[in-house]
């Protein structure tokens, strides 16, 4: 009888008769406890699948009795790259009796030819692999091709382009022609945006004529992304910088406009338009009504496929919206418009979905006075708990003087920090170094970055401390390489995610770069040359995987109506997802190994 689940890749990527010559053509194998399944050079005649039973995966060059690096256990698949390589670079071992499924080798080879799909999944990187099972959380509704994949070529308007020279009334008729909502001005210092909004305002506001020219009416300060960006990519970028439209270059030259409303009817979700309620809440309450809306949004784009990455920018493009309009709405004029609010931590890299501890702090202009200040700040805290953000046990928030100041103020604490590395000034110092603004004086916090950056630089010993904390957290993996499997689960947050995000923040910090997010980052030293392009995708993609995963054992939680934890249980995950953490989390080994010859981590 066989009993094998072909509802999970690679088999899943068969159709229905390929599936069934699976199921007709494997036969069925006992090995004996110590026993060797396939011997190192030994030509590949099957692929295993285990019903019953472990494997270890041994590399012979090591030492006599073979060195483990791998770890196999019921529903997984080991010897295909053995059928692919003519000969088994490794011995495969059974560690208990096992019972496996013998795929033999002419099968194997012919569902390759027929399926380019099934080929390919031998093949992959993790980066490719993850893709895959972003793909096979989709259930329906918006796809992922038409989530995920969609290009902003998918969704352009072509470009409205008009002489500075017509007339308001000729730039109405054009509008009313072509069923627009915009249009772009050709002016001397390049396109500017021009709305219905724009010209009602200079109309009725500035009394103007119908037959005055369009100068001086368009906005220059336009928001632009690239053909062949992602649609979801447009749509962060909008909810960003707050705008109902981006213009659309192609190797430097203009080439269409994608409107908001024409993104919302891609997607065609009500899920959707949860930024757009954000941005027409006039109140704080119409605003607390638009924030409870962000878990129906984080359920929409997790079970239709959409990768983690552009989940996590959408989701904290978001919640920087919700807490600016806050801003706006409770602080004083003009004293809100002076300063610069920023979020730190993994809300400042924009990798933070569910609503978390508020780790926010305040910049101040030199000449600013706010004489209610204090009373002010405790009263924006209070604000945002009332909008679903918890207090910082650290109490790294605006109402704390500690994290308000000027810009000498805050050149003050780091060159503290930097003297006296001990824990807490290390800690504070990383929260700050993924600082982002969110409302106010966005000058501020680029001249704070400057700062960081000037009194950093260049500092080994700084660096040292720093990247130290790598190390603190163990890689849950065993001694042999194998997932570790304790019943609570294993700490996916301190042994995948921050090693990630700390070591990226050093390195980044080290090479004086300005980017907040760690895969904004990871691009960058890849750019640089500071890490290898490939490890640097491998190590964005790892960060994906345990964020998604840490995210749905938060929302197991909040359904179970149980404290918040970051513990993934290895038993509860499919074969692939199994494939995947461990493949994950041995990158993870490999870059803190790197990380600690880098920076002398083994003598500090």
């Amino acid at each position: 009888m066989i009993d094998i689940n072909v509802t999970e890749p690679p088999f899943a990527l068969l159709d229905d008769a390929g599936r069934e010559r699976i199921r007709a053509g494997l036969d069925l194998a006992y090995y004996a406890r110590d026993e060797v399944i396939l011997e190192a050079g030994q030509a590949g005649e099957f692929v295993f699948v285990i019903h019953k039973g472990e494997v270890a995966e041994l590399d012979m060059n090591e030492s006599s009795t073979g060195g483990r690096i791998g770890h196999y256990t019921s529903g997984d698949l080991f010897g295909a790259i053995s059928v692919i390589n003519g000969q088994s670079r490794y011995r495969f071992v059974a560690e208990q009796e096992t019972l496996c499924y013998l795929m033999p080798r002419t099968l194997f080879l012919s569902l390759c030819e027929q399926s380019e799909d099934f080929s390919d999944y031998f093949h992959q990187r993790l980066v490719s692999k993850t893709r895959l099972l972003a793909e096979r959380r989709s259930d329906g509704g918006v796809t992922l091709a038409g989530f995920m994949l969609a290009k902003v070529h998918e969704c352009m308007r072509p470009p409205l382009l008009v002489d500075p020279s017509i007339s308001i009334r000729q730039a109405v008729l054009t509008l009313k022609e072509k069923g627009a909502d915009s249009l772009l001005v050709d002016t001397p210092e390049g396109p500017g945006m021009l709305t219905k909004t724009d010209l009602l305002d200079a109309l009725v506001m500035q009394e103007r004529g119908g037959g005055d020219a369009l100068e001086g009416i368009a906005g220059l300060a336009l928001v632009s992304v690239t053909r062949d960006q992602y649609l979801f990519e447009a749509l962060i970028e909008m909810t960003r910088h707050k705008v109902a439209r981006v213009v659309v270059y192609h190797e430097g030259a203009l080439e269409g406009v994608v409107e908001l409303t024409d993104v919302l009817s891609y997607f065609s979700s009500r899920s959707y338009v949860v930024s757009l309620q954000v941005e027409q809440a006039d109140s704080l309450a119409e605003l607390n009504d638009a924030s409870k809306r962000t878990p129906e949004l984080i359920d929409a784009l997790m079970a239709q496929g959409i990768r983690m990455r552009f989940a996590m920018g959408m989701l904290s493009a978001l919640n920087g919206r919700i807490i600016g309009k806050a801003w706006q709405f409770s602080m004083p004029a003009p004293q809100r418009d002076r300063v610069c609010l920023v979020v730190l931590g993994s809300e400042g890299r924009g990798e933070q979905i569910l609503k978390t501890d508020q780790d926010n702090a305040l910049i101040l202009p030199d000449d600013l006075e706010w004489p209610d200040l204090a009373a002010d700040s405790r009263r924006f805290t209070e604000v945002l708990m009332d909008l679903g953000y918890p207090r910082c046990p650290g109490n790294i928030m605006v109402s704390n003087p500690q994290w308000t100041g000027t810009l000498e103020q805050w050149r003050g604490r780091i060159r503290r920090w930097v003297a006296e590395p001990d824990g807490n000034s290390l800690m504070s110092l990383a929260i700050l170094v993924d600082v982002a603004g969110v409302a106010g004086d966005m000058a501020l916090v680029d001249r704070l970055r400057d700062v960081l950056i000037e009194e950093t630089r260049g500092n080994a010993l700084l660096l040292t401390h720093l990247a130290r904390a790598v190390l603190r957290f163990s890689t849950p993996l065993t001694l042999f390489g194998s997932l570790k499997k304790p019943a609570h689960g294993i700490d996916i947050k301190k042994g995948g995610i921050f090693p990630i995000v700390h070591g990226v923040r050093t390195m980044a910090l080290d090479a004086g770069l300005r980017e907040t997010s760690t895969h904004d980052r990871l691009s960058a030293l890849a750019r640089l040359g500071r890490l290898d392009a490939e490890v640097a995708e491998d190590l964005g993609e790892a960060l994906s995987l345990f964020s998604e995963l840490r995210l749905k054992a938060q929302l197991r939680c909040q359904r179970d109506d149980l404290l918040a934890s970051d513990n993934v249980v290895v038993q509860s995950l499919n074969s692939l997802e199994r494939d995947l953490l461990r493949e994950a989390l041995h990158l993870v080994k490999e870059f803190k190994g790197s990380l600690s010859h880098r920076y002398h981590l083994e003598y500090a």
